[in-house]
């Protein structure tokens, strides 16, 4: 079994700047950055290294007592639900239990809180290795400030300012000191990346938690809980799996200024990172134009999908139900009748055991290549089939094609005058492809290019 990578957690109370540190260790912006308390609400996992040492960085949610919340009366709180409140702590709970070593964020500006020492509690009960940040100290005196945290208790303050990466060596140097062994393996195989995606409050997060078999995510009945995305990595049938939590996706023109907009951004990269996507259509709402706008963006990345009906056990049905609703389905997304559809509930796990298997099947196809042979029979068998396109006297000549690329599977044809392939004839050309090799799942690229006849 290979060795596990250390992790670093970083915790502290709302809004002292966890977010920019661990985008700055990580080296992009993978989570939200707003000045709001409570913006980061699951954990969100990334890799980083130091002199060397390779680690895994959580961020996570403001870690925040009750008593310390009843100090500040006038604070901005996300959400008014207590319920919410708690699941975020226990998510930074189980962050802390998962780390090897701990950054503790305080804010510089603000100077040393009853919050900050609500925090330094938990922590030192963890019995973990923690290291203080001072993060926002952009000045001398600032800097000088910082050893007031030292009535924490848990060891030297180090000043720093993420935003500027200031200082963060600093702390960086002595944190890879503590850090249990990595040991050099040689490269793992491919992990594939499964993007969970939809439109808000479908079931994304309680998906990702079933298909984990593990609370990992937040699951509450407020649309839009899920902001960043969330890499979850697990080995199923001996293949490594990358499965990304995204944001829920809204239309264009729909999408709120400010942190909602981020959260698109951010699952318009996840999407662009993975290998295939599962969209997730709500049962009893049934398709809808935010559904084909979600799938008309998986589609413009060219990534492989597998639809997802959830919460079908909310749905009352008889022994047509099934088949009736996967026609309508495949009639509204008719731009995508190559891919496979699963009624599922993440809910109760029906059939949840049967998404990750389908979506290695829809990888295994958008990986699949066919000779330059098997291409030219199928370009011929099509060519003699059905009438060829004309353009003012013209006929379309086919000379001959080639998959000069896989993921998504991608051919050149050449042909006489590129002008003459009409969409209808192109989609005709795909459909023969598919009959010969499906490609389940998974969308074709067709380029056309002219070329002379002495040329071929």
């Amino acid at each position: 079994m290979h060795a596990r990578k250390p992790v670093v957690a970083l915790v502290g109370r709302p809004n002292v700047g966890k977010s920019t540190l661990f985008n700055r260790l990580i080296g992009r912006p993978s989570a939200i950055v707003e000045d709001v308390p409570g913006t980061t609400r699951d954990r969100i996992y990334g890799e980083s290294d130091w002199n060397g040492v390779g680690f895994i960085v959580i961020d996570t949610g403001g870690l925040e007592m009750p008593e310390a919340m009843h100090t500040a009366p006038g604070r901005a709180t996300p959400t008014a639900d207590p319920g919410f409140t708690s699941s975020v702590q226990a998510q930074a709970q189980i962050a802390i239990d998962e780390a090897d070593a701990i950054v503790l964020v305080v804010d510089g500006r603000s100077g040393l809180t009853a919050a900050d020492l609500e925090v330094a509690e938990v922590l030192r009960r963890s019995d973990k290795p923690v290291f203080v940040a001072v993060n926002k100290a952009e000045s001398q005196q600032l800097k000088q400030d910082a050893v007031e945290f030292w009535a924490l208790g848990l060891g030297e303050p180090y000043p720093m300012s993420a935003y500027h990466s200031d200082g963060v060596a600093d702390m960086l140097d002595e944190l890879v000191k503590v850090l249990p062994p990595y040991p050099a393996e040689e490269e793992d195989e491919q992990t594939i990346g499964i993007a969970i995606v939809g439109r808000p409050n479908v079931g994304k997060s309680s998906l990702l938690n079933a298909l984990v078999g593990s609370e990992r995510a937040i699951v509450s009945d407020v649309p839009g809980t899920t902001r960043d995305p969330i890499d979850m990595e697990l080995t199923f049938d001996g293949q490594r799996i990358t499965l990304i939590d995204t944001a829920g996706i809204r239309r264009r023109g729909r999408v709120e200024q400010g942190i909602e907009q981020y959260s698109v951004l951010r699952s318009m990269r996840a999407i662009d990172r993975a290998d295939v996507a599962l969209l997730l259509i709500d049962a009893q709402e049934g398709v809808t134009a935010q559904d084909m706008h979600v799938a008309g963006y998986v589609l413009e990345a060219n990534k492989s999908v597998v639809v997802l009906i959830n919460k079908w056990d909310a749905v009352e049905k008889d022994s047509q139900t099934m088949v009736e609703y996967a026609r309508t389905v495949r009639e509204q997304l008719a731009f995508m009748e190559y891919v496979p559809v699963l009624f599922i509930s993440a809910k109760t796990r029906q059939r949840v055991n049967k998404v990750l298997p389908t979506a290695l099947q829809v990888v295994a196809e958008r990986r699949h290549r066919l000779s330059t042979s098997e291409v030219n029979q199928v370009l011929s068998e099509a060519y003699e089939s059905a009438q060829l396109p004309t353009r003012q006297g013209r006929v379309l000549r086919i000379y001959y094609g080639t998959q000069v690329s896989n993921e998504p599977p991608t051919f050149v044809i050449f042909v006489n005058d590129e002008e003459l392939v009409h969409f209808s004839y192109a989609r005709y050309l795909e459909n023969r492809i598919r009959a010969y090799y499906p490609f389940e799942g998974t969308p074709i690229k067709l380029l056309f290019r002219s070329r002379d006849r002495n040329e071929k």
